[in-house]
């Protein structure tokens, strides 16, 4: 996975002629990161109360 969000996020990877086109381009870390951070959270907070309970 790692390696797969490498190589997908290198700059010019699908950009044959090197044009930079970055102006319509999320960036990962604060959007995407936060996104399944929270994710996980909600996902997980079930599964732990039902492992206490």
């Amino acid at each position: 996975t790692f390696i797969h969000l490498t190589f997908l996020h290198e700059t010019g990877s699908n950009n044959p002629l090197g044009i930079s086109s970055d102006c319509d381009k999320i960036p990962f870390h604060p959007y995407f990161s936060t996104k399944d951070i929270l994710g996980f959270i909600i996902l997980l907070l079930p599964l732990i109360t039902l492992a206490i309970f």
